[in-house]
């Protein structure tokens, strides 16, 4: 009985998660098509308030009631909502200048972070197939970069950024995971979303800034403009979109081990190369492609190599 219920649970969890990546894949694609027009603060704090509102109106009755989000932790909820706030401003900037493919592809230098900080500051063995797998990973990043030719992108360094502020996060979460509840986390998110860019946009909502910049600076500086109602309604889209893929992600991740759920994450990429192509008709070249599935390849490698050594005794270990 307890096999049959650890593999519903994990299904559970994989269900969440797949889930979870294709939510935030249009958010992604959304949040592209809204950043020649509008500011990131003013679409982030629109998607904040729509979040909220969803979550307490919709999610959290339906997900156990208002007591969910009772917490004595508040510090690291607060601490955590800085870490995801910062990893998706730059994420989102580099949105702004990239093709949505490589942008998404760039991000997922996150695991290798996750796995070299674990060891750096929790004190984690990391073995010599898992520092392959983060090595080789680094050099499908650097492929896709093309650093030193007329192909490179400054822009590009955003998401590895955001990858370096996620990889926090998540080291943040597994401190606060197994006592807090999804909708918790996922409440004190948007809460974070919306004071930290409510403050940008109060000091740079005017646009004194802007005019004429990088497509990433002006869609940081941009000033706030009324919307008509079709991109309104595309704003309010981001917003219930942030709000169930981020209540799923934590879900996925409480139900289920992470070792199971991460490969899963990886859903992603194909899906932002689907977007990619059907909205703004990108479509990456044949060195894109090189750097994207050497991502993807060595990230799958690093996560059962993980998954491996949590089911394996250290004595057993001979990687």
């Amino acid at each position: 009985m307890t096999a049959i219920a650890d593999n519903r649970t994990g299904l559970t969890g994989a269900f969440w998660a797949v889930g979870a990546m294709l939510v935030f894949s249009v958010n992604d694609m959304l949040i592209k098509s809204l950043s020649g027009d509008y500011p990131l603060h003013q679409v982030m704090t629109v998607r904040a308030v729509v979040a909220i509102a969803f979550l307490l109106a919709v999610v959290v009755p339906l997900s156990g009631g208002y007591a969910q989000l009772r917490t004595r932790r508040a510090g690291m909820h607060a601490l955590r909502g800085g870490f995801v706030f910062l990893a998706n401003l730059c994420f989102f900037l580099g949105l702004a200048a990239l093709p949505l493919a490589e942008a998404v592809a760039l991000s997922f230098l996150s695991p290798f972070l996750i796995t070299f900080l674990s060891a750096l500051l929790l004190g984690e063995r990391v073995g010599p197939r898992r520092w392959a797998a983060i090595a080789a990973g680094l050099a499908g990043v650097l492929v896709v970069l093309r650093p030193g030719t007329e192909a490179f992108q400054p822009a590009a360094l955003l998401p590895l950024a955001g990858a370096f502020f996620y990889a926090l996060l998540q080291i943040v979460t597994r401190h606060v995971g197994g006592t807090e509840t999804a909708g918790a986390l996922a409440l004190s998110i948007q809460v974070g979303f919306l004071i930290a860019s409510g403050a940008i946009g109060l000091a740079v909502g005017d646009g004194r800034f802007a005019g004429g910049l990088h497509p990433s600076l002006e869609f940081l500086l941009r000033a706030w403009a009324v919307p008509p109602a079709g991109d309104l309604a595309a704003m309010a889209a981001v917003g219930v979109l942030s709000a169930l893929g981020g209540w799923a992600i934590s879900q996925a991740y409480r139900v289920s081990e992470a070792a199971y759920v991460a490969p899963f994450d990886y859903a992603a990429l194909p899906l932002a190369v689907f977007w990619g192509f059907a909205v703004f008709g990108d479509w990456p070249d044949a060195v894109a492609w090189a750097g994207i599935l050497l991502i993807l390849g060595s990230g799958l490698i690093l996560i059962w190599r993980e998954a491996a050594a949590r089911r394996t005794p250290p004595s057993a270990l001979r990687r």
